[in-house]
């Protein structure tokens, strides 16, 4: 079992003091600025001159710096800029400006793990990953919750990293939910993997197929959305409230014998033997060099299938059902 850190176990003091740089202000960003600031931290943001970000950043109060300037002010400076742009970022406007004792931080393992960015052995390096979208991160914080994270140390020359990520877990919140201790391979690979073989791409071709075989067996299209997607946040909200057992136990008996008789077609020991090729392709590296090299050439493979995506019959469809929804925000 890992170790699992709660407020009392976090010491705010050791932040306090510190000059902190938020490099990037979009979802996480955001989340970590706001929180931080609130939890009395003096926090910076660094964004380039040009980004749309400025005066969002601004208006919440922030001063905003060019990122070398904030990088070159901070003690602790932590980048939360897309993974795909973090290594220039770095290598240009943050590496030139470490002095001995600075702090590194990150709330995704890949650049370092893949080694693209490798700091200096005199900087600490720390991570802390919530597990959860930015703003919810700002909206639990804001309500007097928080959602769990994840913290991890890759390089400890000052002996107190472990006490650092904690801290600053607790000023974002995420320690009133839990802190889990890893490492920086097994978040990055596990994340990864995670997003690839289940939470985005095995729901969606999951998702489409079975529309797409309603559709194609000559059942309303509409029928099949609601079937194959929009009553998929249901089943997802009782996993995420009770696990597998809690989704059983609510849904209808049928739902639940044919659940249990007919997943297991779906799910093949060849979808299996698939999800460990993913896997195997996440922990080489072969995975992260097709994305280096996807944002090298201008990401022509990303634009093509998000082009495929929007596209699709099943968004046509649900762009249209969405609209007679009045409780979503951007029905009507």
């Amino acid at each position: 079992m890992v170790n699992v850190y709660y407020d009392q176990d976090a010491n705010l003091s050791l932040l306090q003091g510190k000059k902190i740089a938020v490099i990037g202000y979009g979802s996480q960003g955001h989340a970590h600025a706001l929180n931080l600031k609130d939890s009395g931290m003096n926090v910076r943001v660094g964004l380039r001159p040009s980004s749309s970000s400025c005066v969002k950043a601004e208006s919440a109060g922030f001063e905003v710096m060019s990122v070398a300037e904030a990088s070159k002010w901070a003690d602790v400076t932590m980048v939360l800029v897309p993974d795909q742009t973090q290594k220039p970022v770095y290598e240009n406007e943050v590496f030139p400006n470490f002095k001995s004792g600075d702090t590194l931080a990150f709330a995704h393992g890949f650049n370092v793990h893949y080694g693209q960015i490798t700091p200096p052995e005199s900087v600490n390096v720390m991570m802390i990953a919530p597990k959860s979208p930015g703003h919810l991160v700002r909206r639990s914080f804001e309500n007097g919750s928080g959602v769990p994270c994840l913290i991890a140390v890759h390089q400890d020359p000052s002996g107190n990293t472990k006490d650092l990520a904690l801290a600053w877990a607790k000023a974002i919140g995420c320690t009133r939910a839990g802190a889990l201790e890893t490492n920086f391979k097994d978040e990055t690979e596990t994340d990864l993997f995670g997003e690839q073989a289940v939470l985005c791409g095995g729901s969606a071709e999951l998702i489409k197929a079975g529309f797409e075989t309603l559709v194609e067996a000559g059942y309303p299209a509409e029928l099949a959305y609601f079937e194959c997607l929009h009553e998929l946040k249901l089943i997802v909200d009782l996993y995420y409230e009770g696990g597998l057992n809690r989704m059983n136990y609510s849904v209808s008996d049928t739902a639940e014998y044919g659940g249990m008789t007919r997943g297991s077609k779906i799910i093949t020991d060849q979808t299996r033997d698939e999800m460990k090729r993913i896997l195997s392709d996440v922990q080489d590296g072969t995975f992260a060099d097709e994305w280096i090299k996807e944002n090298q050439d201008g990401q022509p493979k990303m634009t093509r299938l998000r082009t495929e995506t929007k596209d699709h019959l099943i968004e046509e469809v649900g762009s249209k059902l969405r609209k007679m929804m009045a409780w979503l925000p951007n029905s009507g």
